[in-house]
C-alpha cells in the first residue's frame, strides 16, 4: 500500500524469459526521442516480496510489485491531487458523510473476468474481516455503510466526516471471484496476483527475481514497456556494480555512490541521476515494553546523546536534512516549532542519573539495581545507511556509558522474527510519509497488537484522541492544530529517536524516455516510459 512501511526499498528481480543478454547501451539516439513498445526495465531492491495478496503484506518489495498489478478506485497525481483511476467520477454529499462512485466501465481482470461494484464491495468486506490479517484496515471501519447500486455504481457512508474517506480508497481493489472464500494469508493472489493494473504477472523466483508483463487489455491503453522486472540483490554495493555492467536499469543510489562514484562521462551517458526529499525518515525505536526505555528521560538522554547534523554528514554525505517528528518538513501537518534534540551529551547524563543509570561500580558502563545499561539494535541487511547510523549510533552511546550492539537481519526474516514477533530491544528503521499525514496506522494505541505497525509498543491517550479528531475533520486547521500538540507529545515522549529524512537519489538508465520529475517523485507516469526503438536491448517473442 502506498501508506505505511517505507522501510527504504524497492524490490527487485532478475531478468528471466529474455532472449538476449544486454550488451553495453548503444549511443543515445539523435533528435527527438519516438515512443516505441518493446523492451524491459530491470529494477533492483535489497529485499524480496513476502506475499503478494494486497493488504497482507505491509513491506514496500510487496507493495511495489502490487502497485503495478492492481488498481485502486482513486490515485494521485504527479502533483499527489486525488485522481480517477477504476472510478471515473465520484460525488460527495454535502454533509461529506457519503461518497458515490461512478466505475469505469469494460474494464477486466487479467483473466478476462470483468471488473464491477460487487469487487469493491468485496475488497471492502475482505479488509474488515476480523479473520483478514492486516494493518489497514481501520481506515474501512470508519465505513457505516457499503453498497452497490448497480453494476457501476457503489456508495459508502460514513457516521462522521473523515478525513482521509477518499485517500482510503486509493488502496487496491481485489478480485471477488478468485478471492471468495480463500484464505486471506494464502489466497490465490498470494504467489499470483491478478488485478486490472497496467502489468501483469509472470513469474516469481523466490529470492531471486519477479518479473510482470505489459497488460495488453489496460483500460488506459497498453504500457510502452514489454516488461518490468524486480531483480532481488540484498548488498547495495553489489547492487550497483550490477547497475554499472548494464544488468540493471535502475536503482536508489547511496550517498556516496551519488556523490563520488557516478560522476565520470561514461556514467553519465548511459543514466541518469534524480535527487529530490524522499517522503520518509529514518529513526532509531525502542520496544517500550521493555523496562529500560520505559521512562520517558531515558528516551530523551538517548536522543541528546546523539549528534543528528553529523550523521547526516557521515551517513548522508549532506544529502538530507534532520528530522523533527513523522511528518515531512514543510508541509502543514508539520509543527515547524518543535526542534530535533541538540547534541547535548552533558545532559544526557543528567537525565539518565535522574532516572538511576549510574555507573556504580567503575567498569565505564551506566548501571541500575545491578543490571548493565546494554541493548541491541537491529536493522535490516543490504541497506548500507541504516548500518552505518546504527554503527555511529553505537559510538555515541558508548560515550555516554551505554553498551550498545548492532545486527543486521536478512529482510524477510526481519519482519517475520522482530518486527512483527515484536521481539527486539531497539531498531533502526525508516518509514514513508504519505500525501495525507493521518497517523493512526504507526501510533494509535490501538495498533500495538501483534503484526500491526505501532509495534514498540506506544500507548498514550491524548494522541489517541488527538489523532481520531484530527481524522474525523474536513477541516484543515482543526487537523493541524490536532497534529501540531500530537507532535508535541510525540517530541516529549521520543517513543523514536526521530533521526533524518534522507533524499531520494534514484538513478535510470538514460535509454528509458519518458521519465517526468515531480513532487511525487518519478514513478507517477510509469505507464508511460519507453525506450526509442533503436536504445532497445532486451527482445521478447509476440
Amino acid at each position: 500500500m502506498i501508506w505505511f512501511r517505507i522501510l527504504l526499498c524497492l524490490l527487485v528481480l532478475a531478468v528471466a524469459g529474455c532472449k538476449d543478454e544486454a550488451p553495453p547501451p548503444p549511443p543515445k539516439a539523435a533528435g527527438p526521442a519516438v515512443p516505441a513498445y518493446g523492451d524491459a526495465m530491470v529494477e533492483g531492491a535489497i529485499g524480496d516480496a513476502s506475499n503478494l495478496t494486497p493488504y497482507i503484506a505491509s513491506d514496500s518489495a510487496s507493495s511495489s510489485v502490487t502497485g503495478l498489478v492492481f488498481n485502486g478506485l482513486l490515485k494521485l497525481d504527479k502533483d499527489l491531487n486525488i485522481a480517477p483511476d477504476l472510478a471515473e467520477s465520484w460525488e460527495i454529499s454535502e454533509d461529506g458523510l457519503t461518497i458515490t462512485f461512478n466505475l469505469r466501465r469494460n474494464v477486466t481482470w487479467q483473466d478476462g473476468v470483468p471488473f464491477t461494484s460487487a469487487d469493491v464491495l468485496f475488497t471492502y468486506q475482505f479488509v474488515i474481516d476480523p479473520k483478514t490479517p492486516t494493518p489497514y484496515a481501520g481506515d474501512f471501519l470508519q465505513v457505516k455503510k457499503a453498497e452497490v447500486l448497480g453494476p457501476y455504481t457503489f456508495r459508502v457512508s460514513y457516521e462522521k466526516p473523515f478525513a482521509r474517506a477518499l485517500y482510503s480508497w486509493l488502496s487496491s481493489i481485489l478480485p471477488k471471484h478468485l478471492m471468495e472464500g480463500a484464505d486471506p494469508r494464502n489466497s490465490p493472489l498470494a504467489r499470483h496476483p491478478i488485478g486490472t493494473g497496467p502489468f501483469v504477472f509472470v513469474k516469481w523466483d523466490p529470492g531471486s527475481s519477479i518479473e510482470l508483463k505489459a497488460n495488453p487489455d489496460y483500460w488506459e491503453g497498453r504500457t510502452y514497456l514489454d516488461r518490468i522486472i524486480y531483480k532481488v540483490i540484498p548488498d547495495l554495493a553489489t547492487m550497483f556494480l550490477e547497475l554499472k555492467a548494464g544488468n540493471l536499469d535502475q536503482m536508489s543510489l547511496t550517498p556516496i555512490q551519488y556523490e563520488r562514484q557516478t560522476n565520470s562521462p561514461d556514467f553519465k551517458a548511459q543514466f541518469n541521476k534524480y535527487r529530490y526529499p524522499a517522503f520518509s525518515y529514518t529513526y532509531l525505536g525502542y520496544n517500550l515494553r521493555l523496562p529500560m526505555f520505559a521512562d520517558k528521560r531515558v528516551r530523551q538522554a538517548l536522543s541528546y546523546a546523539i549528534n543528528t547534523e553529523e550523521l547526516i554528514q557521515g551517513v548522508l554525505l549532506g544529502l538530507g536534512q534532520p528530522a523533527n517528528g513523522p511528518f515531512k518538513p514543510g508541509t502543514w501537518a508539520n509543527n515547524p516549532k518543535v526542534k530535533p534534540y541538540p547534541f547535548d551529551p552533558a545532559k544526557a547524563k543528567r537525565l539518565l542519573a535522574a532516572a538511576g543509570w549510574e555507573d556504580h561500580d567503575g567498569d565505564g558502563v551506566l548501571d541500575k539495581d545491578g543490571q548493565p545499561f546494554a541493548f541491541t539494535i537491529v536493522t535490516n541487511q543490504g541497506n548500507a545507511a541504516r548500518i552505518k547510523t546504527a554503527v555511529i549510533v553505537q559510538e555515541w552511546l558508548k560515550q555516554i556509558g551505554i553498551q550498545v550492539k548492532v545486527r543486521a537481519v536478512e529482510w524477510a526474516a526481519f519482519l517475520k522474527n522482530f518486527i512483527d514477533a515484536q521481539d527486539f530491544e531497539a531498531v533502526v528503521l525508516g518509514w514513508t510519509t504519505p500525501p495525507d499525514p493521518d497517523p493512526y496506522a504507526v501510533w494509535h494505541s490501538s495498533k500495538t497488537e501483534s503484526g500491526g505497525l505501532n509495534f514498540i509498543g506506544f500507548k498514550n491517550a491524548e494522541v489517541d484522541r488527538l489523532i481520531e479528531e484530527g481524522r474525523t475533520t474536513f477541516d484543515q486547521e482543526v487537523r493541524r492544530r490536532a497534529y501540531f500538540r500530537f507532535q508535541e507529545i510525540i517530541h516529549e515522549e521520543q517513543p523514536y529517536t526521530f533521526l533524518y529524512v534522507p533524499d531520494a537519489l534514484p538513478v535510470i538508465a538514460s535509454r528509458i524516455h519518458g521519465v517526468e520529475p515531480s513532487i511525487s517523485g518519478i514513478g507517477h507516469n510509469l505507464i508511460h516510459w519507453f525506450v526509442p526503438k533503436d536504445l532497445q536491448k532486451y527482445h521478447y517473442a509476440p
